[in-house]
C-alpha cells in the first residue's frame, strides 16, 4: 500500500474511473447485442433504429478510450451493413 498522500487519491481516482467505465463498457455491449438480435430476427426496421441508438454510444465510449477507435469503426461497419444485407 502507498504512503503518500497522493499515491492513495491515485489509487481511490482509478478505483472510481474503472468503475465507471466498467458500465459503459457493459452498456455499450449490451446495445451492440440488441442490434445483432433484431439482425438474427430479420427485422430489419428494429435493427436499424437499435442502431441508430447504439452507435452514439459506441462512439463516445471510442472517445472516452474505453474501446479502442478502430475497433468501434468496425463494429459498427459489419453490423450496418448486418442490417443492410437484410431484406
Amino acid at each position: 500500500m502507498s504512503n503518500h498522500k497522493s499515491a492513495k487519491k491515485r489509487i481511490r481516482q482509478t478505483a472510481r474511473r474503472t468503475e465507471v467505465n466498467g458500465a459503459r463498457r457493459s452498456s455499450v455491449r449490451t446495445a451492440i447485442k440488441l442490434v445483432e438480435k433484431a439482425i438474427l430476427a430479420g427485422d430489419k426496421a428494429a435493427a436499424a433504429a437499435a442502431l441508430k441508438s447504439a452507435e452514439p454510444q459506441m462512439m463516445r465510449s471510442a472517445q472516452l478510450g474505453i474501446f479502442h477507435k478502430n475497433t468501434v469503426a468496425r463494429k459498427v461497419s459489419r453490423l450496418s451493413a448486418g442490417i443492410k444485407a437484410l431484406v
